[in-house]
Order: C-alpha cells, then sequence, then structure tokens
C-alpha cells in the first residue's frame, strides 16, 4: 500500500471528489434502492436508518438504529431465535459491502476515516482513505482515482475480504438520481463486471 500525506491538502482533495458526486443532494436524499450483481436487493430508508434486504427466498427488514426491531422472514414466514440472529447478521454484513459499491466516494468523512494524498505514478495524485472503524471490515483501505473534474475513475482496495492487495476497481456509467445525488451503476475489476441494477435515489 502506497505512503500518503494527511493534512488540508488531502481533505480538499476529498471535499473536491464529494462535489463532483453531489454530495449534499445525497446528504438530503431519504431513499436509495438497487440491486448488487443482479442478486441481493436494497431498498434503504436513508432518512429513517431502516432498509429492506431480499436475497434468496430471504426478506430482511434492518433496523439500523435499533437491532432489536429488526425482522426476518423466508418464503414470508417469520423467524426466530438462532436463525434469525445469523441471518440478520448476513444481511447487515450484505449491506455493508453491497451499499459501500454504491456510496463510498459520500463516505470520505465518515467517523474514524483517514485521508491521504498520494503521488501517483502517472504524476496524478490520488485520494488513500483507511476506515479504522464502522461496518463489518474495519482496517479497509481504498486509493481513489479521479478524473479531472474529481470524479472517481477507480480506486485500489486493501481489503480484508480480499487475499490480494492492491486489486481496482472502476468506477463508471455515472447516474443523475431523481434526489440530484450522483451514483455510479458500474464497477469492473480483475475484467468481471459488478453491474448496480434498478438504482434509484429519491425524496418523499
Amino acid at each position: 500500500m502506497p505512503e500518503g500525506t494527511s493534512g488540508d491538502e488531502a481533505d480538499t482533495f476529498a471535499m473536491q471528489i464529494q462535489k463532483a458526486v453531489h454530495h449534499d443532494q445525497f446528504v438530503n436524499t431519504d431513499y436509495i434502492q438497487w440491486s448488487f450483481r443482479n442478486k441481493n436487493h436494497y431498498v434503504w430508508n436513508k432518512k429513517e436508518g431502516k432498509v429492506t434486504v431480499k436475497w434468496d427466498t430471504y426478506e430482511a427488514n434492518l433496523d439500523l438504529q435499533n437491532a432489536n426491531n429488526s425482522t426476518v422472514t423466508e418464503n414470508g414466514v417469520s423467524l426466530e431465535s438462532n436463525e434469525k440472529k445469523k441471518l440478520l447478521a448476513k444481511a447487515l454484513a450484505y449491506f455493508n459491502n453491497d451499499s459501500f459499491w454504491v456510496v463510498a466516494p459520500h463516505k470520505l468523512f465518515d467517523d474514524g476515516v483517514t485521508r491521504k494524498i498520494v503521488n501517483l505514478e502517472d504524476g496524478n495524485k490520488g485520494l488513500l482513505v483507511t476506515y479504522s472503524s464502522g461496518g463489518t471490515t474495519p482496517g479497509d483501505s481504498y486509493l481513489w482515482k479521479v478524473d479531472k473534474n474529481y470524479l472517481p475513475t477507480s480506486y485500489q482496495m486493501w481489503v480484508s475480504l480480499i487475499p490480494i492487495g492492491g486489486i481496482e476497481a472502476s468506477w463508471e456509467n455515472w447516474k443523475t438520481t431523481e434526489s440530484g445525488a450522483y451514483l455510479s451503476q458500474h464497477h469492473k475489476a480483475l475484467g468481471i463486471g459488478i453491474p448496480i441494477s434498478n438504482l434509484r435515489a429519491w425524496n418523499e
């Protein structure tokens, strides 16, 4: 992982990225919906901190503020006890991972995040972001690369879920949503596409 320098320059770089992705409109967005790799399906009530996760035959209703209120069903039948606990943990892990592929550029100033400027080999600058807390896998790092307007084009990942460090994933096919937030609908890593379909962001 490259070395970087924290401070005002890194923070300014991060703010330019957030400006490019219409972060102010994202903050004020009430709902976001998407499907990740056409397998996991989400409706996130961002305003109230609740999210519906559907995969296989399961549907979890997660309360991100109060986990005790979360529920899960299989084929419409409520599940309880240990099975419920395991499936809710799985649904939350899915949400933490799959939402990152949608909203990562809006998470540059989350609590516990460090930002560093990195001089890239092509002479441009990148932003190295490390998450020391939060999510399912704290300690993960991402090196953002941007175009001349600071819109992200890719990031390199050093993450616990992938044994090889520095794998690059593209951020492309950007969409202006109904709420005004600017979100990416497609990624590619190691030649494999990671589609974000049915993407919407809107306000009540």
